[in-house]
């Protein structure tokens, strides 16, 4: 299966890149370890990525990343750059290069997501297959600027495509893979792949890159499911005598399949989701009784909260999400149907991976919306096992009896 039907694979670009096939790149082409940061790492899976174009505004913990790319379109990797007036025209403009047929990308971070979010559900709407690196922070007055996941939840609904990175590692091929997936004629829809910040952003670690010599194939954007700026075919009229202006059952039903057909688009993007990420969840001794399932740096916690508790002779599994948007419904079920505790630790004060998981299993009562901390705190992997060995204490009979 072709991520890309780009006649160009094989050919060199202007800075002597090969293209090559995507499942080429992602899975066979050799790759080096390197020592880096999660924002240098963006640097370097851009450059690998045939961008068109992209749009920066500094906010922190994204500023850096930001301007290493602005590095890659002074030497060449980049077709074009510039920064923003705001982080509103920042996606706006993103959505005139993607409607113009470009391969976009840009990043964001916390009151950024915010200020720029009514574009995000028209990305969507009009099918753009734009790629946003998310790095996540405090969004809550007082101002903060650590890590913290809350703008996740506000993304949820806006139709597009959302993996969760935990480690640098991931980022790289997640942002590689992420504009294949969005830019199937069946998906095409924007995709954000989401980091916490500084966890990931700004710590350095060991990650594995192919060479600089190979690139993806360019975005064909002939391959697009709607038409490219025609104002006069839904769900691109937006200029002439608009559908907003109307007050009639044409009008509304227009609208109304419209948002099914994102949806469903979303759904149609899980058989990628699940070959380029290798499945949609990872799991670790998800026969225990007792599991912790998150996203995020928040299982880097778990794991080590695992570690504790196992020394204690207290067994404890662990299931990963990789994907926020399409959810892994099925699998989570399967994985959590024989488990009697869950528990999904996470670093913001609303729990929204907790409610997602409530309404995707049954026999919700199982889970535990916690232990989770807000604005940039850390978790230490001893707060997860307090909070295990509490709550095993408060149901002992439950876990006795089942």
């Amino acid at each position: 299966m072709a991520g890309n039907n780009n006649r160009s694979i094989g050919a060199v670009n202007k800075k002597g890149q090969k293209i090559v096939e995507p499942e080429y790149l992602f899975f066979e082409a050799p790759r080096q370890e390197f020592f880096m940061t999660g924002s240098e790492i963006v640097k370097e899976a851009i450059r690998r990525a045939s961008v068109d174009i992209s749009v920066a505004y500094p906010i922190t913990p994204q500023s850096e990343a930001a301007a290493l790319v602005g590095e890659l379109w002074t030497e060449g990797y980049v077709g074009d750059y510039f920064r923003g007036e705001n982080e509103f025209a920042v996606m706006s403009q993103c959505a005139g290069a993607s409607f113009g047929g470009a391969r976009v990308f840009t990043t964001t971070s916390g009151p950024g997501t915010l200020r720029a979010f009514e574009n995000f559900p028209m990305w969507s709407g009009a099918r753009l297959p734009i790629l946003i690196n998310v790095m996540v922070r405090g969004v809550n007055s007082p101002l903060n600027i650590q890590p913290d996941t809350l703008e996740m939840a506000f993304l949820l609904d806006t139709g597009m495509l959302i993996w969760h990175a935990e480690t640098a590692q991931e980022l790289f091929d997640m942002l590689l893979k992420g504009f294949i997936v969005a830019e199937q004629p069946d998906v095409h829809l924007p995709i954000a792949v989401c980091i916490d910040g500084f966890f990931v952003s700004h710590t350095k670690e060991m990650v594995s890159l192919t060479g600089t010599d190979i690139c993806l194939p360019h975005y064909d954007p002939y391959r697009s499911p709607v038409p490219c700026m025609d104002m006069e075919a839904p769900p691109m009229r937006m200029m002439r005598d608009p559908f907003v202006m109307k007050s009639n059952y044409i009008s509304y039903a227009t609208h109304a399949s419209w948002q099914q057909e994102v949806r469903g688009a979303v759904e149609r993007a899980r058989k990628y989701s699940v070959r380029y990420l290798g499945g949609m969840i990872e799991e670790e001794n998800s026969d225990a009784d007792i599991l912790i399932v998150s996203s995020g740096t928040a299982v880097a916690q778990g794991r080590e909260a695992v570690r504790l508790l196992a020394e204690e002779g207290i067994k404890v599994g662990i299931v990963r999400i990789k994907s926020i948007r399409p959810f892994p419904t099925e699998e989570l079920r399967q994985a959590t149907k024989n488990a009697r505790l869950i528990f999904v630790p996470e670093f913001n004060v609303s729990g929204w991976m907790a409610r997602e998981i409530k309404s995707t299993i049954d026999r919700n009562h199982r889970v535990i919306a916690g232990p989770h901390v807000a604005g940039g705190m850390t978790m230490p992997p001893e707060i997860i096992a307090e909070e295990i060995k509490k709550v095993m204490h408060l149901r002992k009979k439950e876990l006795v009896h089942g």
